[in-house]
């Protein structure tokens, strides 16, 4: 008999081409008045165009926003939220900005407005990150989850098709591990295989027409889903690796969760084998080999241009035994033991991750 909790986001989303001109509107509707406009250095025009479109609410421009969000950034921004006597933030960009918002809020509760321009599906969670000495602390806070998400597709035509894939894939990992997470529910279930299915389907399109605007669409409306599952539920042994990887490495977000998945799925291969089968079927294979969603995932990244190998975006093979030390330490649930126990098998998936080796269950 089924037995579940289910407790959606309360975050409004406004998703349409165009929806960016709605961004005064959505600011007037929640009654806020100030809003400091974050962004990457690289996304400062962005910014700028926020800003230029709130006109006498726009507090002022933060284009300070770095991945992983170190902890002396965070600070710099809630001074000067503070300074500015900012009554809310908008986070134009990916998963960086959009965390750099949330870590403003952890502390003052400023409401956030999120419009992304990538689809890292960050602006759907409460899950906030902060790095601070080469370590990377996540948690959940309802405080940090954006009160709208402007998902306009026009705004991320101009993301570098090698960025939209990875983008794409570090979503479908928030889906995968949706399916074989201790507090998933077949309605999180649901959302994580159409997710997975959108996106996937999205992305060769993207490969070859960026500027295809119904694929980026499509991808938008699948990271929508993705990053909706991963609010929703808990997170296992792909993203503790991702964090430790990301946070105590530095390597870049979205290329080391597009490594990293088709081996954390095999990983978990024998332990969720109806999360397994629900993953190929959205990535459109039909197989029963277990292995089938993670060779099916790397195929899906290689074919499409992104890395497959972690020594190919700036992972030192000398660090794996360290990095290994740190995954099993703290470690999330997981549908296979992942703690000091498995440590061995863990050294030998992130061996097999740094060589760009087919994905193993690992024994």
């Amino acid at each position: 008999m089924l037995s579940f909790i289910h407790e959606p986001a309360p975050t409004r989303v406004v998703f349409r081409a165009g929806a960016l001109a709605t961004l005064p509107e959505e600011i007037e509707r929640l009654g806020l008045q100030r809003a400091l406009v974050l962004s990457t250095p690289e996304q400062a025009h962005m910014a700028e165009r926020a800003a230029s479109l709130l006109g006498q609410r726009a507090a002022g421009v933060f284009a300070k926003a770095v991945m992983h969000v170190p902890i002396e950034t965070a600070r710099a921004a809630r001074q000067e939220a503070q300074r500015l006597n900012a009554d809310c933030a908008v986070a134009i960009g990916g998963g960086s900005t959009t965390g750099l918002g949330k870590a403003i809020a952890l502390e003052s509760a400023l409401p956030i407005i999120a419009i992304p321009t990538t689809y890292a599906g960050s602006e759907m969670t409460p899950i906030w990150g902060i790095t601070e000495n080469g370590v990377k602390k996540t948690g959940r806070d309802r405080r940090v989850l954006p009160q709208t998400v402007i998902y306009d597709p026009e705004l991320t035509v101009g993301l570098p098709i090698d960025l939209s894939v990875t983008s794409g894939i570090n979503a479908i990992a928030h889906a995968a591990e949706g399916l074989y997470a201790q507090d998933g529910n077949p309605v999180t279930s649901l959302m994580a295989e159409e997710g997975i299915r959108a996106i996937a389907a999205a992305l060769p399109q993207l490969r070859q027409n960026p500027a295809h605007l119904d694929a980026r669409a499509q991808a938008l409306y699948g990271a929508w889903l993705c990053g909706s599952v991963l609010g929703s539920v808990g997170m296992a042994i792909h993203h503790k690796l991702c964090h430790t990887l990301g946070g105590s490495f530095n390597l870049p977000h979205a290329p080391v969760h597009t490594v990293v998945l088709p081996h954390a799925i095999a990983y978990n291969a024998a332990a969720a084998p109806q999360a397994m089968r629900k993953i190929a079927r959205a990535l459109g294979i039909e197989a029963d080999d277990p292995l089938a969603a993670a060779q099916g995932l790397q195929q899906l990244a290689r074919e499409n241009g992104a890395p497959t190998a972690l020594q190919d975006i700036g992972m030192r093979e000398q660090d794996l035994e360290r990095a290994a030390d740190l995954a099993v330490a703290n470690p999330y649930w997981n549908p296979r033991p992942v703690g000091p126990e498995a440590r061995h098998a863990l050294r030998a998936l992130l061996q097999r991750a740094h060589a760009g080796q087919a994905p193993s269950a690992i024994d």
